[in-house]
């Protein structure tokens, strides 16, 4: 008897737990589900997901729209942890940096002085301020000898930027980039993690949001006001593909956590690239602050 009593007492409390556990999963919240869409340009497709309904769509679209023509000569890659949104288009492809990859010297330098346990000295927040608000090529040429090869590797395979091939002999605008490996990097001024630490990622957000105005063109175009842009340009000639015009950015505070890269070549001017890039931007811009994706 006293085991049978036993037994009806733990099936009891076995019951009452299910209830419990029961309640307990029907009180916590599904995750948001995420969907995808694809819109093709040219011989190549936008590929948007998000967890916001209906953004991936309109998206995609509506890159894919202002893209038209330009497809060919065209890659894009975006984030936005707000909405758990991506988007890709052509983001493997490789393009001759010009001085998107100042960013990526920057992070290298950061890295090394993290390394070495100390702060950068005078002249290199000199050097530093230079080539990314002003994007000075001879602040540039010091710092890419100073850190060398060796430590711009070391810093791209920390980064996970497998695809990024630094220029040779000393031509860092011929480093080859992509705007998946540049959206790594953007992710990485954005959020915690243990290749930068917070006070390099605060420096280098600092110094792009500091960009010269005539050199805030790209990816801030259509950008809300509530937002702090933080922006670094590229543009080169060359006597194959033309003008390379390249725009990354990042949009932060007011609610704001997202980035993007946008390039380009085979533009027979500066300023067709400009309006391809731009033209991106904004409905990206648009699209992701738009309350309603509808």
């Amino acid at each position: 008897m006293h085991a049978l009593r036993r037994a009806r007492r733990g099936l009891a409390a076995t019951a009452a737990a299910g209830t419990v556990l029961t309640a307990l999963f029907a009180a916590t919240p599904a995750r948001a589900s995420t969907a995808d869409a694809t819109a093709t340009v040219g011989g190549s497709q936008v590929k948007c997901t998000s967890q916001r309904p209906g953004l991936a769509a309109r998206l995609s679209k509506d890159i894919a729209g202002a893209l038209h023509g330009r497809d060919r000569a065209a890659a894009l890659a975006l984030y936005d942890r707000t909405t758990g949104t991506s988007c890709s288009f052509r983001a493997d492809t490789a393009f001759d940096s010009a001085s998107v990859v100042k960013v990526t010297i920057l992070g290298a330098l950061l890295r090394q002085t993290m390394e070495q346990h100390r702060a950068l000295t005078a002249r290199e927040v000199e050097l530093t301020t230079a080539m990314i608000t002003k994007s000075d090529n001879d602040a540039t040429n010091a710092l890419w000898h100073q850190i060398g090869h060796a430590g711009i590797q070391h810093f791209l395979s920390l980064a996970g930027m497998e695809d990024t091939v630094p220029g040779p002999k000393g031509y860092w605008g011929h480093t080859q980039v992509t705007a998946e490996d540049q959206l790594k990097l953007l992710r990485l001024l954005t959020s915690d993690n243990s290749v930068l630490d917070r006070d390099a990622r605060t420096y280098a957000l600092r110094l792009m949001n500091r960009v010269v105005p005539e050199q805030r063109w790209g990816t801030p175009a259509g950008a809300p006001a509530t937002a702090t842009v933080q922006v670094k340009n590229g543009w080169l000639p060359r006597d194959t593909h033309g003008w390379r015009v390249h725009s990354v950015g990042v949009f932060t505070g007011g609610g704001h956590d997202y980035g993007m890269a946008v390039l380009s070549q085979d533009n027979r001017a500066m300023a067709d690239g400009v309006a391809t890039v731009e033209g991106a931007a904004r409905a990206v811009n648009r699209d992701l602050n738009t309350s309603t994706a509808a």
